[in-house]
Parts: structure tokens; C-alpha cells; sequence
């Protein structure tokens, strides 16, 4: 900062110390304000056992760790979440002039199942740097009649304090599903209805920024009350043959491949994968490498064993090798001798 040139001296560079304890306490800085940020969930008072209970399952957006760029495809659907979404998170002082502008408060991901609707709701939730609050019936259920409303009206309060804040319902016809179920349980339906009286009374305050972020795979189960609340619904579909190409590069990102691996051709014989169906087909295919290293390990001990020679030192994984065009038509053969 301080010297126009950098000082070298014998191919090396030279760093005085003052530069070096400068930069020391930029990175304790950097590491306080990350120790403070974990810990501030920790400070949060809570006003009963609901809360505290529930404060325990928030996960903090630094420890989500899925991005948008962990998504393959759906760039239509990010865009949207971006704009819906972080955009009145981010920059608030856009969505004060008039009433039309005012931040949705509820958004619902539907479509087949594995193709990324809960991946986007954790993606959403780091990138606008929310706190995650997954709601499943085992966190606000009790074997206490009553207790359950409690459980769902701390779940607003909490996300209140704690704002701002996603509050996440995966598989949402199952909590929120059509109220003229004759078999259905009165403590079930007072829950419904006690959540979707405290999810409105969000609508009544402006500066709150909280958001309610439900998924399923059948939406025309769900209550119609329950549709009023959620006005932005995208649709998440079985990707088409470009956005395949999308995943599976992503996916592949990471992996040591052969020269003669085409993913266009992976892409063609996938037709009809979903997101999840193209990484379980890739998992399978980067075990068939292992597995050959396992047979020759096998194959050499039984030889060792029969000419009395000492065991063979088992290979590393830098005997590895790279997955080829072999290993996923293998895994696609597989996958389809355990389709139902």
C-alpha cells in the first residue's frame, strides 16, 4: 500500500513486517466478525420454550452452503427468485414509493420431484444472507393438545427477531393440505389454521423482512387459503436436453474425466432425468473406478496367497482412474435394472 514498486531480493519477495502485521489484522478482523455472526443466533432472547426450541434448528446462511452456482439450469427460476426475492432484501430503499412494489412474502416451488426445489430455497436463503428456518410437522408438533399452535406462532415470532429470515415448508401439502379431508385430526386443522393467521398478519408489517418459501410435488392438494397466501408460483420442471448439458457440467465440475467422456452424449441418453436422477447416475458411475481397483486388489492377494508371497500394500487414491464413457453407460445400465 505504502510502495510504488514490490521489493525483490534474490527471486523472492520481500514483505516487511509492517505489511505483515497489517495483514494479520485484517484476517483476525475477517475471523471476529465471522465468530460474531455465528454467535449472534446465540444471543437472541426468547420469550418462552417454543422459541428456544425451535431457535435451535435455524441454520445461519454462512453454514448452508448451497449457491445459485451449485444449480444447474433453471436460469428463468433464479432470475425470478433474484428479483422476488434478494433484490428487496438487498436494497429496500427501491420497494418504499407505493404499495404495489411492497416485497412478496410468500413463494411456492412446484413441480416433479428431484429437480431442485429445496437446492433453490438454500440457495435463496445464502445468497440474500437469511436465516434458514426448515419447518417439518416433527419441530411444531406435541403429544400436548394446544401446544402445537404454540409451536407455529413462535415459528413467526422467531423469524421476526431473527429477520431476515426464510421459513421454509418442503412438502407443504402435507401440513397445509385441503381442509375437507373428512379423516383429518382436529389438532391439524387448528395448526392450519393457526399458521396461516400468523403468516398474514406479516402482510401488516412493512419493514419485516421475512419470507414464507413452500415446495411440493402436488399442488392441487393444498388449500385454497393456503394458494391466496403464496402469489408467486414457479414452476420447476424436468430440465429439457440443454439445461441437462448445465447440470451435468456442474456436477462433473470437480471430476478427473477421460479424454473420450462427451457430455453431449450423456446428455442425449438421459432423456428424461431429472437434476436429482443425473447426480445419483454420475455417483453411480464414479464408484466403478473403485471398484476395479477393489477386483485387482482381490486378484492380487489370491495370487500372493497361492505363491506365498506377502500381501500387496492396498492403492491409494491416486490409482484412481479418470471416469470414462464406459463407466457411465455401466451406471445407465444399472440405473435402469432397479427402475420400477
Amino acid at each position: 500500500m505504502h510502495e510504488s514498486e514490490s521489493s525483490v531480493k534474490d527471486a523472492k519477495l520481500v514483505i516487511s513486517g509492517e505489511s505483515i502485521a497489517y495483514g494479520l489484522n485484517i484476517l483476525q478482523g475477517i475471523q471476529s466478525e465471522t465468530k460474531s455472526s455465528k454467535k449472534s443466533l446465540k444471543d437472541v432472547v426468547t420469550e418462552n420454550e417454543f422459541e428456544k426450541r425451535l431457535l435451535g434448528d435455524v441454520i445461519p446462511p454462512s453454514d448452508i452452503g448451497v449457491t445459485f452456482n451449485d444449480i444447474g439450469a433453471l436460469e428463468t427460476v433464479k432470475d425470478t427468485l433474484k428479483e422476488l426475492v434478494m433484490l428487496p432484501l438487498q436494497r429496500p430503499e427501491l420497494f418504499c414509493k407505493g404499495q404495489l412494489t411492497k416485497p412478496c412474502t410468500g413463494i411456492l416451488l412446484f413441480g416433479p420431484p428431484g429437480t431442485g426445489k429445496t437446492m433453490l430455497a438454500k440457495a435463496v436463503a445464502t445468497e440474500a444472507g437469511a436465516n434458514f428456518i426448515n419447518i417439518s410437522m416433527s419441530s411444531i408438533t406435541s403429544k400436548w393438545f394446544g401446544e402445537g399452535e404454540k409451536y407455529v406462532k413462535a415459528v413467526f415470532t422467531l423469524a421476526s427477531k431473527i429477520a431476515s429470515s426464510v421459513v421454509f415448508v418442503d412438502e407443504v401439502d402435507s401440513m397445509l393440505g385441503r381442509r375437507e379431508n373428512p379423516g383429518e385430526h382436529e389438532a391439524m386443522r387448528k395448526m392450519r389454521n393457526e399458521f396461516m393467521v400468523n403468516w398474514d398478519g406479516l402482510l401488516t408489517k412493512d419493514k419485516e423482512r421475512v419470507l414464507v418459501l413452500a415446495a411440493t410435488n402436488r399442488p392441487f392438494y393444498l388449500d385454497e387459503a393456503v394458494i391466496r397466501r403464496l402469489p408467486c408460483r414457479l414452476m420447476v420442471n424436468v430440465p429439457d436436453a440443454p439445461n441437462r448439458k448445465k447440470i451435468l457440467r456442474v456436477i462433473l465440475a470437480k471430476e478427473e474425466l477421460a479424454p473420450n467422456v462427451d457430455v453431449e452424449a450423456i446428455t442425449n441418453m438421459t432423456e428424461g432425468y431429472s437434476g436429482s436422477d443425473l447426480k445419483n447416475l454420475c455417483v453411480t458411475a464414479a464408484h466403478c473406478p473403485i471398484r476395479e481397483i477393489l477386483e485387482k486388489e482381490k486378484k492380487e492377494k489370491a495370487s500372493a496367497v497361492a505363491e506365498n508371497r506377502p500381501t500387496p500394500a492396498l492403492r491409494s487414491s491416486a490409482g484412481i482412474c479418470p471416469l470414462n464413457m464406459d463407466d457411465f453407460k455401466h451406471a445407465q445400465e444399472q440405473a435402469k435394472l432397479v427402475q420400477f
